[in-house]
């Protein structure tokens, strides 16, 4: 199934806005493994090149990080890190 995307706006945007989304409500929780550029090319109908500046922008959000051979992972949340222990 591919989501339907607004042609008129940013696609790479509108798919930075999904995984931001996924990751918000838990479907990728802290640690977990966010799609492949070519995973979210297939999901989205994008080009890579689409899918890797999406990838990029959250990179520089702090949602996700990258690690060589392995993909991207959902970063730890900085709410998480400033909580102090009850």
């Amino acid at each position: 199934m591919t989501p339907e995307l607004d042609r008129t706006r940013p696609v790479w945007r509108q798919v930075a806005e999904a995984i931001t989304a996924r990751i918000a409500s838990g479907e990728y929780p802290e640690g977990a493994r966010v799609p492949s550029v070519v995973e979210l090319s297939t999901e989205f109908g994008i080009a890579t090149s689409t899918a890797q500046k999406a990838l990029a922008h959250l990179k520089s959000e702090g949602l996700i990080r990258a690690e060589v051979g392995l993909g991207s992972f959902v970063a730890k949340r900085p709410a998480e890190e400033t909580e102090s222990p009850a």
